[in-house]
């Protein structure tokens, strides 16, 4: 009995297949990122799922704190420190650092404790789309999400987007949350110092606090400070026109 042959692989029609899914996927992205260009999201996932989290704890104490604020209405203190900690090369890169992801590899050989390499585009669509965790789908969701924000969206959009919600400590959002929560005041009166001790606690705002600052806390806030000036203070905001 004669063995049936394989059938030959129809290379047009598994090409076609994949344009035809690539392009489903690159327009329900830009679907999904265009309109915030414009609308200012309501809630991200970062906060519905600490929202969620505090509900399923029965945590009594938590306190969700958001309000949004236009970017113009910042002090250019925030706006600055918040670049000068996270993401100095903010204003030329195309949503990926890449001296600082190759110091972060670097280290990592080295054995060293590591250091972050996610910058504000990157922690935009982290904090708008996705969910905590270190998981390589996170981060290649991550990674695509990030080319599609920096295409769609000008730098000062990423900018006041991330602004409103970053979390700077538990259960609050925002920049104008955490000036009004931790120091009575809007966001347009934010001062140097404040503005890079609320930059200061970015990496970990639960571990960090603003309202009660480890020296390492003060530390980091005041090498902030020297960022800012070597970034030439307010003026790099001109870069980001």
């Amino acid at each position: 009995m004669a063995s049936r042959q394989p059938h030959p692989i129809n290379w047009r029609w598994l090409r076609n297949k994949l344009l035809h899914a690539s392009f489903w996927v690159v327009l329900v992205t830009v679907v999904l990122i265009l309109p915030f260009r414009w609308i200012n999201p309501p809630i991200t996932m970062f906060m519905a799922s600490d929202r969620l989290q505090a509900a399923i704890a029965r945590d009594r104490s938590y306190r969700f704190r958001h309000e949004w604020v236009a970017l113009r209405d910042m002090s250019a203190n925030i706006k600055v420190a918040v670049i000068a900690a996270e993401d100095q090369r903010f204003a030329s890169h195309f949503g990926f650092d890449l001296i600082e992801i190759d110091k972060a590899l670097g280290a990592q050989r080295g054995r060293g404790s590591g250091r972050g390499a996610s910058t504000i585009s990157q922690q935009t669509a982290k904090n708008l789309f996705l969910w905590s965790g270190h998981s390589w789908v996170r981060k290649g969701l991550e990674a695509w999400l990030t080319l599609w924000i920096e295409a769609c969206w000008p730098k000062n959009r990423i900018l006041e987007v991330y602004l409103n919600s970053a979390e700077f400590g538990p259960g609050v959002f925002g920049a104008a949350a955490a000036s009004d929560y931790f120091f009575g005041s809007s966001p347009s009166q934010l001062s140097a110092s404040e503005s890079a001790l609320l930059a200061a606690v970015l990496p970990n705002p639960i571990r960090f606090s603003v309202a009660a600052p480890s020296a390492k806390v003060r530390q980091r806030q005041q090498w902030i400070e020297r960022q800012i000036r070597a970034l030439g203070g307010a003026s790099y905001l001109n870069r980001l026109d």
